[in-house]
């Protein structure tokens, strides 16, 4: 059913609607595709780091769908405090082997199942660990050895490890000095800018049937000074002024909409 107010046949702001009528490729979408897209071919380790809802995963989401199943082999695992054994279990999940033997035997399995992957099936690994900022240190030394083939010759797969700014802290750590020079992509987003946020904005309301008009100059300009560019708060943000401007009769979302919206959000 279209909104009579604003004209939107459904609201793109709702974190349900479909990514693939309202997804919008900002500067750091494209910045970590373009990299992506690199380290694929190159092997070796891709950082990405952002915080909450900045769109790293759904950037990820969209290389994985381009891939061609028939060159790459990707796994996604996401992370929530796992053990070093429990990483390991999942890694072999990933690769479809045997996860129940110990930790060392698990590793022997994944070193030659990645390099049968790519010297035999001419299909390399791509891993991607997603909250990998929740990585247990351990975890992350054994990644170290596992990238370590051939006396350090070769990457037998292409590992991204993707969480928020706090992992670039960890593995700037000197204890995780040798790990850290194995990275060859890394990429931080910065978040929209100022007219980025008025074009996502313009982009999601158009996909639902909408026009910018709806929202005053100032409103957009609110929006941005709260959200400092992210999209996840931009999103939460606009669904809360659509729901108080029809509540206010209001045809033009205003900068006193904006406010309400932000402090309902600040006091949730």
């Amino acid at each position: 059913m279209r909104n009579g107010l604003y004209g939107l046949s459904y609201n793109p702001f709702d974190k349900h609607a479909n990514p693939q009528q309202s997804g919008f490729q900002s500067n750091d979408f494209r910045e970590m595709t373009s990299r992506l897209n690199h380290i694929k071919d190159v092997r070796g380790i891709g950082l990405f780091t952002a915080a909450p809802g900045f769109g790293k995963t759904f950037a990820l989401r969209c290389f994985a769908e381009s891939l061609n199943p028939s060159l790459y082999q990707m796994a996604y695992i996401c992370l929530s405090s796992v053990s070093v054994t429990e990483f390991y279990r999942q890694f072999c999940a990933a690769l479809n082997i045997d996860s129940s033997s110990y930790r060392a035997a698990m590793f022997r399995a994944i070193q030659e199942r990645l390099y049968y992957l790519l010297k035999e099936k001419r299909r390399p690994f791509i891993l991607a660990v997603d909250e990998a900022h929740d990585l247990d240190p351990r975890a992350l030394r054994d990644i170290k050895m596992i990238m370590n083939y051939a006396y350090d010759s070769l990457y037998c797969f292409t590992l991204l490890l993707i969480g928020e700014p706090r992992l670039n802290a960890t593995l700037a750590a000197p204890v995780h000095e040798a790990l850290h020079q194995r990275i060859t992509i890394h990429y931080n987003f910065t978040g929209l800018s100022a007219d980025e946020t008025a074009s996502y904005i313009n982009h999601k309301l158009s996909a639902a049937g909408g026009t910018a008009s709806i929202l005053s100059d100032g409103a957009v300009s609110a929006i941005h000074g709260f959200s400092q560019g992210n999209p996840r708060l931009i999103d939460n943000v606009m669904s809360d002024a659509l729901a108080f401007g029809s509540q206010f009769n209001k045809m033009v979302i205003d900068t006193d909409v904006i406010l309400a919206a932000v402090e309902n959000q600040v006091f949730q």
